[in-house]
């Protein structure tokens, strides 16, 4: 797990889906005069340069955010997306795609708080730099899953925990249960928001019904499936995203988004979304 770096993949097809839904929730909190925490997980660096090694190395932002950067028909709600990163290359050149963490900032008002977690110690020298000194910001080197239990119940009583490890160890599946288990447990009425890859593992495809179990106040199901597996059965060809207490207008912002970003971002005729949700 500390081999991964999210610089390899920054502005990937998984990095729209997630951003474009962590923005909608984001706003959607801070719309309640009350203070919020955002709690990150696996915050990674929190700003990545496309020129660097790491984003030339897989060129994955070619199939993510450079196909929609020239996009005029984007309907409104992936407008907003499209609008927010281009704050962070004023030029108007895709030069360099913000983490959850950069989104979250620019998003969250003067009383919320940020609470950023990353264990590889290369990402979180770059994180600390990028936003340690932001008021109302914490930045700890330390294992997000087991931090999430010092985070909730939050001291503001409203919370969004952003979870999104990497994956690479098939543990980090059951890792994710169960800490959401243990935070929901902790605070019920959090927001939780939970990325994940579509990969050929069948403890993808499970993940989001485990989750569902333990979401007794309603939930709501994003994926989107661009691609296939390689010739030899492996790689990312989607990603989801399942949301915990979802905003109640969630899922009628997605229906328009989803259809539009499988036309965008598809890579075989066999590409389709998913959206699902049930409320309380």
């Amino acid at each position: 797990m500390l081999a991964y770096r999210h610089g390899f993949h920054a502005g990937n097809h998984g990095d729209v889906l997630k951003h474009l839904i962590l923005a909608q929730v984001l706003a959607h909190m801070g719309a309640k005069d009350k203070p919020f925490r955002y709690i990150d997980t696996h915050a990674g660096a929190g700003m990545y340069l496309l020129a660097d090694r790491f984003a030339q190395t897989t060129g994955e932002y070619l199939q993510g955010i450079a196909r929609l950067w020239d996009r005029q028909d984007a309907p409104p709600v992936v407008a907003e997306y499209l609008a927010l990163i281009r704050q962070f290359n004023p030029s108007g050149e895709l030069v360099q795609y913000p983490g959850s963490p950069a989104i979250a900032q620019a998003l969250l008002r003067p009383q919320d708080q940020m609470r950023l977690f990353e264990l590889h110690s290369s990402d979180h020298r770059l994180l600390a730099a990028h936003f340690g000194h932001a008021r109302n910001t914490q930045v700890v080197l330390a294992d997000g899953f087991e931090a999430l239990k010092s985070q909730v119940p939050p001291s503001t009583r409203r919370a969004l925990v952003l979870m999104d490890p990497s994956y690479e160890l098939v543990g980090d599946y059951g890792k994710v249960v169960a800490a959401i288990r243990d935070a929901v447990g902790r605070f019920a009425e959090g927001v939780y928001m939970v990325w994940y890859p579509i990969v050929r593992r069948s403890v993808s495809v499970q993940l989001p019904a485990r989750l569902q179990r333990l979401a007794k106040k309603g939930w709501l199901h994003a994926s989107l499936t661009l691609g296939e597996p390689n010739e030899e059965g492996f790689g990312m060809y989607g990603s989801g995203v399942f949301v915990i207490n979802p905003p109640y207008t969630l899922h009628a912002t997605l229906e328009t988004a989803l259809p539009w970003l499988r036309g965008a971002l598809g890579q075989s005729e066999r590409a389709r979304y998913l959206l699902e949700h049930r409320a309380v």
